[in-house]
């Protein structure tokens, strides 16, 4: 569509997009005094125009006539908000740079945004002093305080043994006790969890407070000791994240046991595959999904992977509608082993803080998962990016649709109770009416999305009729997102900001975010995250130098709190830091996306610069899809997996390349072999993967050494 610019558009222009002719003259109206006061194409022409004329009722196609009619010679990155200086002062980070920014920055210090890119410098150059700060800010309680916050010893030995440093050495802590604690930013009558279940999306949204969660994880750590576990054993979770996930997440925290994480779509392989790796001793899942009118079995997945000790969760009632296994236990019968403790408070177990927390799993390229342990200190790194960057704090209500088994399952758990905020739940399917609804009824004030999920909220316009001016800003992760998408969704909560978030599972947070400091422009992030910095490699392998512009392999700065130390299941020296190149005597960190950096300081993700693909959010290996197309079809000599990003930017597509096995042989149709693939492909590996495309091959085109 070609745009005008904004002192061209007429009325009639308006009433062509479908817009009553009152409404379009009252509209040019308004637009008209615009541009009298700020022009007709700057950031702040943009800012009024998004907070003063549109509303999510008008026509997206107006919308998009103003953004574009407004940037039309502004060249890459116009901002899509601008930061208010009073707003930014009321921000977690603006109140302590108000407070403290003197002391940080001296005398340059002048206000949160003009001194935000110092501050972020300084965040990495004074390791020390930044993690102190805002763990005290967020009234982090260690039982044994650290014996100071980082140790980073340069002889080679220990680069090569803790190349990341090492983080809170000597402390003892328990960050499920720091999320239950009643302190200053939380009191026991404060909401701490806000749900519904799908279908019954006419009824009030339920609520509990933080002393009825702290009753209920008590009891269930209660119950867990009963079990007669060593402490440090790890339990799995494999079930939707709901308020009673949330509980048992806290409960096998508190009482010093390890969370395995286990997303709920995953196929009884897959199961198995993470329940080896980590050892679990025993698993939490649930009978059934429901999902609308379908049930989908969950308990037979779980017992089909040969599980170790069930805990079963009945999804409506107290009955099943199958037996349980030998062994296995129903929820019901597995608290009735500690009634007699209930309301009794439970006496965390406060472990070291090199301790594993959570076993998580990230596609690795050789087919099996990496097995990535969480410590006692990652879940403070999540909480912090959400007090740094979302400016999640005590009132907020935060929504991020997700699951235990994926980390910003945790991620959520941490970054909102930490933070003295509710965590908000929708037990179904977050691209319905529904959802939208509870968005609305729950007031939610951080609302998380992945792009796959905005796509088909726009698809379907399910979010019209409903209020979401609760939202303060969007939070945005797990695979690259679209412009116009996401020009659309800021729409919906009338030009909120959407912070872009990328990091991994073996961070615990991000590397890389917006900013709630600075403009920020569509699809792209504003700055590297507060403590960490990036750099990106040239063709040569090296960085290239800080702020100048450029594409290439994205490497970390190998300091980062929180972050991994080892896997279970590889070296983690050789996944992460062998072959880097180094940076001011440190070797650099891999993390394997492809990023840029604009000419006007943005950042964008160009996806894997290895084999791994994103699929609706979800990392896996080229290699583990193919595994499983190359046994479709007994004709199928190989194939070759592809992510592909659409024209117009956002998710990546699934194509799959086939070789036959005799080219001149007939053929299956391709639309059958597609619905076979991914049939194929849903039972085996995720039900949520799905082939966009075949194309057929004489053969893959391969290198020199194959």
């Amino acid at each position: 569509m070609a745009y005008k610019p904004l002192d061209s558009i007429s009325i009639t222009d308006i009433i062509n997009l479908g817009i009553p002719e009152l409404t379009a003259t009252q509209l040019h109206l308004k637009l008209t005094e615009i541009i009298k006061i700020y022009g007709p194409a700057t950031p702040q022409t943009w800012t009024h125009i998004s907070t003063r004329i549109l509303d999510p009722g008008l026509p997206f196609l107006f919308h998009q006539m103003m953004f574009y009619g407004c940037y039309l010679d502004f060249g890459p990155d116009p901002p899509a908000w601008l930061p208010d200086l009073e707003d930014a002062k009321s921000t977690n980070i603006g109140n302590l740079l108000e407070r403290q920014g003197k002391k940080f920055l001296g005398p340059s210090y002048k206000d949160p945004i003009s001194s935000y890119h110092a501050f972020q410098e300084f965040s990495v150059s004074n390791l020390e002093v930044f993690w102190k700060t805002i763990l005290d800010e967020m009234n982090v309680s260690f039982s044994v305080p650290p014996n100071r916050i980082l140790v980073d010893d340069p002889s080679e030995e220990s680069q090569l043994l803790h190349p990341g440093g090492q983080w809170l050495p000597g402390a003892y802590v328990n960050p499920a006790k720091n999320c239950l604690n009643l302190n200053g930013k939380r009191k026991s009558s404060d909401i701490a969890v806000i749900w519904r279940d799908e279908g019954d999306d006419e009824s009030p949204v339920n609520k509990m407070t933080f002393e009825k969660l702290r009753s209920e994880v008590w009891l269930v750590a209660y119950a867990l000791e009963k079990l007669g576990l060593e402490k440090g054993s790890a339990i799995a979770i494999d079930m939707p994240m709901d308020v009673k996930s949330v509980v048992i997440y806290l409960a096998i925290v508190l009482a010093g046991y390890v969370v395995v994480s286990i997303a709920d779509s995953f196929a009884a392989s897959e199961i198995s595959t993470r329940l080896a790796l980590s050892k679990a001793k025993a698993i939490f899942t649930q009978d059934l999904i429901i999902r609308g009118d379908r049930s989908i079995p969950l308990y037979s997945r779980v017992v089909d992977a040969g599980s170790p000790l069930a805990i079963v969760i009945p999804t409506k009632g107290s009955g099943f509608s199958m037996n349980l296994r030998d062994g296995d236990i129903s929820w019901l019968d597995f608290l009735e082993q500690a009634k007699s403790y209930k309301n009794v408070e439970f006496v965390a177990v406060e472990r070291s803080v090199e301790s594993f927390s959570n076993i998580l799993f990230s596609s690795g390229t050789t087919g099996e998962p990496k097995a990535i342990p969480w410590t006692y200190a990652t879940p403070f790194k999540a909480g912090a990016d959400g007090w740094c960057h979302m400016d999640i704090r005590k009132g907020d209500v935060v929504a991020w649709p997700t699951n235990l088994g994926w980390m910003m399952g945790p991620w959520l758990v941490y970054a909102s109770l930490l933070n003295g905020a509710s965590i908000a739940l929708y037990n179904g399917s977050p691209l319905t009416t529904g959802f939208a609804k509870f968005v609305q009824d729950a007031k939610v004030t951080m609302l998380g999305v992945i792009p796959s999920i905005v796509r088909a909220w726009r698809t379907k316009n399910c979010t019209a009729g409903y209020d979401w001016s609760t939202i303060r800003c969007f939070g945005s992760t797990g695979e690259a997102s679209n412009v116009d998408e996401y020009l659309w969704l800021m729409g919906r909560a009338r030009y909120k900001p959407i912070i872009e978030y990328c990091g991994g599972t073996e961070i615990g947070g991000g590397f890389i975010t917006g900013s709630l400091l600075q403009p920020q422009c569509l699809s792209a992030f504003s700055t590297p995250s507060l403590g960490s910095s990036l750099f990106i490699l040239g063709t040569d392998g090296i960085p290239i130098p800080p702020n100048v512009p450029g594409i290439g392999e994205l490497a970390l700065n190998p300091l980062m709190f929180g972050a991994s130390s080892t896997l279970l299941n590889a070296n983690h020296y050789d996944v992460y830091f062998k072959g880097m190149p180094s940076w001011n005597g440190k070797v650099l960190r891999r993390h394997g996306d492809v990023f840029e950096r604009t000419i006007r300081g943005y950042y964008r993700a160009h996806g894997r610069a290895d084999d791994t693909m994103n699929l609706g959010g979800i990392k896996v290996s080229s290699v583990e899809i193919e595994r499983v197309c190359n046994a479709v079809d007994d004709r199928i000599l190989e194939t070759a997996a592809i992510g592909l990003t659409p024209p117009g930017g956002g998710p990546e597509n699934l194509v799959i390349a086939v070789v036959f096995k005799d080219a001149n042989a007939s053929t299956p149709e391709l639309n059958s072999l597609k619905q076979s693939l991914n049939r194929a492909l849903q039972k085996n590996l995720n039900p949520l993967f799905k082939v966009s495309d075949v194309v057929p091959l004489a053969s893959l085109p391969r290198t020199a050494t194959n």
